[in-house]
C-alpha cells in the first residue's frame, strides 16, 4: 500500500518487453530485492538492485493497462517506496492497482500552481466525487470537480516541482487509480441490492398486501 506522496522522480535507464530498469537515490534507501515501488502509480516487485537503479518485472496486462508501456530511455517516473506501518498517511490509501488510464486535456495557470483537466473512461466516473481522492500517475491529488467523462484537479507548487505532474502536456496520458473506498461502498450497495429478493422480504413480514396499502 501507498500513500500517493511522490518520494522522488527516477530515470528510465532501460526498456523491454517484460522489464524495467530506473535509476534512483533516495527510494533505493532501505530497499531490498523483493520490496514493492510504485512507478507512475503502479505497484511492481523489485527483482534485481544496483548502488544507483533498480530492475522491475511488467507483465503484458500491465503493459496494456498503463502508461509504463510508453516509457522510452530517458523518461521520467514517480516513485514511492510502500508504506510502512507507523507513518503518517500524508494522503489517501493507495494500492498501486492502476484502474485506467485518462488523457491529460487542458492545463492552465493559477498564480502558482496549476490547475488540470483529466478525462478519464466512463466506467471510472462513478467513483469520482468532489472533493474526493484520486491517484493520478501515482500522485495523491483531490478532485477539484467533475462532469460526465472529466474531472480537473489542482497542482500546488510543490508537486509541480516533485513529481512529473508538472512535467505534463495535453495530449499525454497518466494512470489513474479511483480511491478504494468508493469501490467498497459501491460492492456493498450491489450486493445488498441483490440479496434485497422477494423470498427475503417475506421472510420479515412484508407481502404484496402490506405493499398495497
Amino acid at each position: 500500500m501507498f500513500t500517493g506522496i511522490v518520494e522522488e522522480i527516477g530515470l528510465v535507464v532501460e526498456t523491454g518487453s517484460d522489464r524495467l530498469t530506473v535509476e534512483a537515490a533516495k527510494v533505493l534507501e532501505g530497499t531490498i530485492v523483493g520490496d514493492s515501488m510504485s512507478i507512475n502509480g503502479v505497484c511492481l516487485t523489485i527483482v534485481s538492485l544496483e548502488k544507483s537503479r533498480f530492475s522491475a518485472n511488467i507483465m503484458p496486462e500491465t503493459l496494456r493497462c498503463t502508461n509504463l508501456g510508453g516509457l522510452r530511455y530517458g523518461d521520467r517516473v514517480n516513485l514511492e517506496r510502500a508504506l510502512a506501518l507507523g507513518e503518517r498517511l500524508g494522503g489517501h490509501m493507495v494500492l498501486g492497482h492502476v484502474d485506467d488510464m485518462g488523457g491529460v486535456m487542458d492545463i492552465s495557470g493559477e498564480e502558482d500552481g496549476r490547475v488540470m483537466r483529466i478525462s478519464a473512461p466512463a466506467r471510472l466516473m462513478p467513483y469520482i466525487a468532489d472533493k474526493g481522492s484520486i491517484a493520478v500517475d501515482g500522485v495523491s491529488l483531490t478532485v477539484a470537480s467533475f462532469d460526465a467523462a472529466s474531472f480537473v484537479v489542482s497542482l500546488v507548487a510543490y508537486t509541480i516541482q516533485k513529481t512529473t505532474l508538472g512535467m505534463k502536456r495535453p495530449g499525454d496520458t497518466v494512470n489513474l487509480e479511483t480511491d478504494i473506498i468508493a469501490k467498497y461502498v459501491e460492492g456493498l450497495t450491489e450486493r445488498r441490492r441483490q440479496n434485497l429478493s422477494l423470498e427475503l422480504l417475506r421472510e420479515y413480514g412484508f407481502t404484496e398486501e402490506t405493499d398495497a396499502g
